[in-house]
């Protein structure tokens, strides 16, 4: 190689060196809210399938 390609080169790595990506993480200010309303709406699935089960079969107990 000769002295043109490597100063090419080396001013391509310096730019590419020059390129950091900052992440930043910052909390939230808003309260974080948890919805409990479709554990409950599965809950109720259940029950009705079990129900539905124990009608089935009057004599499983």
């Amino acid at each position: 190689m000769n002295l043109r390609t490597h100063l090419i080169a080396g001013a391509g790595l310096a730019v590419m060196a020059a390129c950091v990506h900052t992440v930043k993480i910052e909390p939230s200010d808003k309260p974080i809210k948890i919805d409990l309303h479709i554990t409950q709406e599965v809950r109720i699935i259940l029950d009705k399938q079990v129900e539905d089960m124990i009608a089935d079969n009057p004599d499983l107990f």
